[in-house]
């Protein structure tokens, strides 16, 4: 009897151990914009500066127009070793006139954005591919006995 105890405990401590590592982790990466602080924004009235005060520095900023701010930010969940997947995605446009003041803003879900697919192939190089024995031991024998006594530049 008093060998079963320790075995039991053993059972729930890995049980215990078991159903811990499949709760999920949620993950919040860039910047989740509140809804409420975008309200704050107005078209017409707000101003750059007033945009960085309320939602910060923007995630990224337009590569051919430095008029367009966007917030991106998403909440994923990862559940043991699986794929996490994305449970909230928002993105934030802000489009400024040229005197800095908000004209328009846009706010985007997931539901906008678009599946991109990746491609699997690889650019052929010039030469051929050598096995790992060949680079270890590509080097033997490339030295010259000038360079084993250590000479080195100006001597």
């Amino acid at each position: 009897m008093t060998r079963s105890i320790p075995s039991a405990l053993c059972a729930f401590a890995f049980l215990g151990l078991a159903v811990s590592a499949c709760s999920p982790t949620v993950a919040t990466r860039g910047n989740m914009a509140d809804p409420d602080r975008i309200a704050e924004i107005k078209a017409g009235q707000s101003r750059r500066e007033d945009v960085a005060d309320i939602l910060g520095t923007p995630t990224s900023v337009g590569t051919f127009d430095q008029n367009v701010w966007y917030y991106i930010g998403q909440k994923t969940e990862k559940v043991a070793f699986f794929q996490p997947s994305v449970m909230e995605r928002r993105v934030v446009v802000v489009h400024f006139d040229d005197a800095g003041v908000v004209r328009e803003m846009k706010q985007l879900d997931a539901s906008d954005g678009q599946q991109v697919e990746m491609v699997d192939r690889s650019t052929p190089t010039a030469g051929r591919e050598l096995s790992f024995l060949e680079q270890m031991l590509g080097n033997v024998g490339r030295f010259s006995a000038k360079d084993a006594r250590g000479r080195g530049p100006g001597r």
